[in-house]
């Protein structure tokens, strides 16, 4: 899946759009619009932390070296641009993925780092990285503990549990390499996926989210709030 430097993101994600509903059963996209109304009604999007919030700090393992990598850290060396995603078998995240790949020297020219984070596994990450050959550090978040913090994290309910296995996403084998016979409340766990930036004074600088997650944050939008 390729992503275009001159196509907008939002363009990106409307054709996986377009493309997901010409080809899956109208029953089986009812549940998943469902799903999205449902979170959204949970009033999950107001608990997001702000611009002007302190951000909390973390400590979560690299995939790429296996080591602990911790927020104080990187805000040592410039602010820090956070992308909380769902996981590989998300086309939507790939896609956002990939974009920030072919933005990343952007980013880097403004002084700022960028790390993505998600609830799956060190070595579900590592195959993210060499898949989409992504140039920035996946930071494993067990449980979405850290993304909690950050106010994003929910448990995907029972009813939508049921429709991803019905379209043969494991997340529990993803977040936690769990069976759906085995599976925990945690393996369960899944951020909004959401862009904050982080100034070097630990104030949120940028905050964006959304119940949705055909929707997502425009790069271009970020780097402009890098200055």
């Amino acid at each position: 899946m390729a992503a275009s430097i001159n196509t907008s993101l939002q363009d990106q994600l409307d054709q996986i759009t377009q493309n997901t509903r010409a080809l899956v059963q109208p029953e089986r996209l009812a549940i998943s619009e469902k799903a999205v109304d449902d979170l959204f009604a949970t009033g999950i999007e107001d608990r997001v932390l702000p611009v002007g919030a302190q951000a909390p700090n973390f400590t979560l393992e690299d995939a790429s070296t296996g080591r602990p990598v911790s927020s104080t850290d990187l805000l040592a060396l410039g602010s820090l641009v956070i992308n909380f995603f769902r996981g590989r078998w998300c086309p939507y995240c790939v896609t956002e993925l990939e974009t920030w790949r072919n933005l990343y020297p952007q980013l880097r020219q403004r002084g700022a780092l960028l790390v993505a984070i998600s609830p799956q596994t060190t070595r579900q990450n590592n195959f993210t990285i060499e898949q989409h050959h992504l140039p920035f550090p996946l930071l494993a978040d067990p449980g979405a503990e850290t993304a909690e913090k950050f106010g994003l994290a929910y448990t995907v309910p029972e009813p939508h549990r049921r429709y991803f296995q019905s379209i043969l996403v494991n997340i529990p084998f993803n977040n936690a390499g769990l069976s759906y016979h085995n599976a925990t409340e945690a393996s369960w766990r899944l951020p909004l996926p959401a862009v904050l930036v982080i100034n070097q004074d630990n104030v949120i600088a940028f905050s964006e989210a959304h119940a949705d997650f055909r929707v997502r944050p425009e790069p271009t939008e970020v780097l402009a709030s890098l200055g």
